[in-house]
């Protein structure tokens, strides 16, 4: 059995197959109403005959029942050709007149009845007639009044004949115009489940304030709309929480930190000095770092922020120069020598682009030059003489601690998490290619102004 995810769609699939039931249905039971109708206005017509023929009875004196029916009438009664049969009954069910040649009844006894209506198949047509008790004097006589069906009234046979069809082939049309009216109301209905599902989609870790509208909901889903926001409520007191301990903790952290580095700085210089002293810088450089993550979880970028890109690049290249000569490396900035501007915030590019180059600086040998290009399109590309990315590590590296060697204990894998954070508050991205001629190139996209 299909099944089908939408409920608009279900709607139109349950709505054609109940139009075509309808479609079907709905003209049968029409035609049978009309021909039922028709029916009726034919046995009251026989009726009121019925009526008519008791008035030509009359008792002689000697008490015998005579029949007097107008020289104008008569024909309308005429065995061959007449409208009507007729046949009277005394109270024996003797017949004592028929419209009939063979003078006989037009119903047996037991085909007929006070009051109810009987028909008989003779030959090829059918006789449909009513059974009258009409009291004549003292006497009371059953008339028995009759039309064959195929001398129905034309009008009401031509309607009857052609309603069906009539019917059948404007109904659909209707009814199919019903399901498209139903279909718009629906989505109508339907327009605050899609403008909740809108809200939802933007609801984050940089969002957790948002909550679906319960006040535009229909009652049907507002429930289940009032536990979501509930579930919500709980899980931004949670990353609350937990983002609150370990910014906590990376400040707290700090103190200690720097009294552990003048401890050591009071040292007597020699290899332990210098061994506690980088394991030292390690730690405060990873204290930073997830300091820098806490602070990004709740960073939003405003609607009208602006940075100038060359400015921010020559900044952390600037900064990141010292470190690069230390390792024996070389650092340059090509590209775009004037202001290129971009939607976002300048210190938070900044920290993107400085771990860019940082990672750049650690992770390739000694004697390698590092490249910061700046696009007029808004792209940073940071590119390295190294060994490159590896394809199956492309992804990964841009989680939080995802290490592709744990051994070295200078990285703690928080780097490249953190340009990704930022170039996603960007609304930008980050991706990782290697050169063709070796070495690796990270492309920071932003959105120009």
């Amino acid at each position: 059995m299909i099944r089908f995810r939408s409920i608009i769609a279900r709607i139109v699939v349950l709505h054609v197959l109940a139009l075509a039931a309808t479609s079907i249905l709905m003209p049968l039971a029409l035609h049978w109403l009309l021909n039922q109708a028709a029916n009726d206005l034919l046995r009251d017509s026989l009726r009121a005959e019925a009526q008519t023929i008791s008035t030509f009875l009359r008792l002689n004196p000697d008490g015998k029942l005579v029949l007097d029916i107008p020289a104008e009438a008569r024909p309308l009664y005429s065995p061959s050709y007449g409208l009507y049969a007729f046949a009277i009954l005394d109270a024996q069910r003797r017949v004592l007149f028929s419209s009939r040649a063979d003078g006989r009844a037009l119903f047996a006894p037991d085909e007929t009845s006070v009051g109810q209506w009987s028909t008989r198949g003779g030959g090829a047509s059918t006789l449909f007639g009513v059974t009258v008790v009409r009291p004549i004097g003292e006497r009371l006589v059953s008339i028995q009044v009759g039309q064959d069906l195929a001398h129905r009234d034309v009008i009401v046979d031509d309607v009857v004949r052609s309603f069906y069809p009539r019917v059948a082939w404007i109904t659909f049309p209707i009814l199919l115009a019903l399901l498209l009216i139903d279909i718009l109301i629906f989505r109508r209905a339907l327009k605050p489940v899609r403008e909740a599902s809108t809200t939802a989609a933007a609801i984050g870790p940089q969002r957790t304030e948002l909550r679906l509208p319960e006040q535009t909901m229909p009652s049907e889903i507002a429930p289940l709309v009032r536990a979501v926001n509930h579930a919500l409520d709980r899980l931004e007191r949670g990353l609350r929480t937990q983002r609150d301990f370990t910014a906590d903790m990376a400040h707290e952290l700090r103190t200690p930190l720097a009294i552990v580095r003048a401890r050591v700085d009071s040292l007597d210089p020699g290899p332990v000095r210098n061994a506690l002293r980088t394991d030292l810088v390690d730690m405060t450089h990873t204290v930073n770092q997830v300091l820098d993550i806490a602070e990004l979880e709740t960073f939003v970028v405003g609607k009208e922020a602006e940075a100038d890109l060359h400015a921010v690049c020559a900044d952390a290249v600037s900064f990141m120069a010292p470190l690069a000569v230390e390792m024996s490396k070389t650092i340059a900035l090509t590209g775009e020598s004037g202001p290129v501007w971009v939607h976002g915030q300048a210190e938070a590019l900044f920290r993107a682009v400085r771990n860019l180059i940082e990672n750049a600086i650690r992770h390739t040998p000694s004697g390698v030059s590092i490249e910061v290009e700046i696009g007029k399109d808004g792209t940073v590309r940071v590119l390295d003489d190294g060994p490159g990315i590896a394809e199956a590590d492309r992804e990964s590296i841009f989680r939080r601690f995802w290490r592709r060697d744990r051994a070295r204990a200078e990285s703690r894998g928080l780097g490249l998490a953190i340009v990704a954070r930022v170039a996603e508050a960007h609304g930008g991205s980050v991706t990782v290619a290697n050169r063709p001629e070796g070495g690796a190139v990270f492309t920071l996209t932003l959105r120009p102004v």
